[in-house]
């Protein structure tokens, strides 16, 4: 990990005198640092260029989506301060800095007394992460999708991770392909699955959306206080994309019994009520938005994206692990094994979880 020096600390628009930097593990992508002034606290950010590879496009999707939501929320009369992340512009008046290495880094107001969680804690937490994300989507339903950069494209395009899958097993570069063959097999068995919501989206059933695209729980602030979500972070991934890839992203990672890499299958499996709590916070913020073509595939997307973030991980121990941060031996495998344990509890549940979609639907 690159650690941010004085001088590009001295790049930033901060206010006071330093005091401390110390690095956040979270996150598979991004380098992290809480940066303590005596006046304020920031989050500073190394962008990673293999991921991100324009990250101009990436800060001006950033910056419209958060001017939009903060102007959006003080206008209707509420506090705007921890609604959405805020950018801190350079000294130069730039949403990020390129140091001479060349790394590009970036920084936030940092929100203070709030938390974000890995697992959900109880049904209310989650309700209460449904009800953020469909605010979130309700805020931008008037942002102009035309403004936003594909800053990483195909993001959830699942057929195109399938062809992807395919390619990383065929050219084996990790020599990793006997040791995970039931994975192999599990993700080939599948694939009828991955071009769902993309053939939706062509045949122009359900619209193009302003859409998060990676919607796990801990990318959601709790306010510590009141127990209340305040807003989504981690908004790298924003794009134009369809309503189902957060929603399902949602579900694949809050209603699991377990950590995201568990290694314990046994300890794996999608929590009924937990999915039915996040379904009632989602859709008591945008189900007039939603059309009926996407709420009935709520409950599939569920599936879909599961099964999509699984065959990332697949691909990339399949690729040497060259994209997600790994923390250990076989982290990946881990990882995809996980997703795998859930798609199949979802499917063995998938009638029930239609049926609360249509219960919950029917009261908004």
């Amino acid at each position: 990990m690159i650690t941010p020096n004085e001088k590009i600390l001295s790049q930033f628009a901060f206010s006071g005198k330093h005091i401390s930097t110390e690095p956040i593990i979270a996150g598979h992508i991004n380098n992290t640092f809480l940066v303590t002034y005596d006046k304020a606290k920031y989050t500073l950010q190394r962008i990673n260029t293999n991921v991100f590879k324009d990250p101009y496009k990436l800060m001006s999707n950033i910056q419209g989506i958060t001017k939009h939501i903060y102007n959006k929320m003080k206008s209707l009369g509420n506090d705007p301060e921890r609604a959405t992340l805020r950018v801190v512009e350079t000294i130069n008046g730039q949403p990020l800095f390129k140091d001479e290495d060349g790394h590009f880094w970036r920084a936030y107001y940092y929100i203070d007394d709030a938390k974000a969680y890995d697992i959900v804690e109880n049904p209310s937490l989650f309700y209460e992460a449904g009800v953020i994300l469909g605010k979130f989507q309700k805020l931008l339903e008037d942002y102009p999708i035309d403004l936003l950069h594909e800053t990483i494209p195909d993001f959830h395009n699942t057929p195109k991770r399938f062809e992807n899958f395919v390619k990383a097993l065929e050219q084996n570069a990790s020599r990793r392909a006997h040791e995970c063959k039931e994975e192999i097999e599990f993700v080939l068995s599948r694939e009828k699955y991955c071009p769902i919501i993309v053939n939706l989206m062509n045949e122009g059933r359900i619209p193009k959306r302003v859409t998060h695209n990676d919607t796990k729980l801990n990318n959601v602030l709790i306010d510590n206080k009141t127990n209340k979500a305040i807003c989504i972070v981690d908004l790298d991934t924003v794009m134009p994309g369809s309503a189902l890839y957060d929603f399902g992203d949602s579900i694949r990672f809050g209603a699991s019994s377990a950590l995201e890499d568990e290694k314990d299958l046994d300890k794996v499996y999608m929590v009924t009520e937990l999915f039915e709590a996040y379904a009632d916070g989602y859709l008591s913020q945008v189900k007039s938005s939603l059309t009926k073509d996407e709420i009935d595939n709520l409950a599939m997307s569920a599936i879909i994206i599961t099964l999509e973030i699984g065959m990332r991980f697949l691909t990339d121990h399949l690729d040497g692990d060259v994209y997600f941060q790994i923390h250990r031996e076989n982290h990946n495998l881990d990882r995809a094994r996980t997703q795998f344990k859930l798609v199949e509890d979802m499917e063995s549940k998938y009638d029930e979880m239609v049926e609360i979609i249509n219960r919950t639907a029917s009261k908004y």
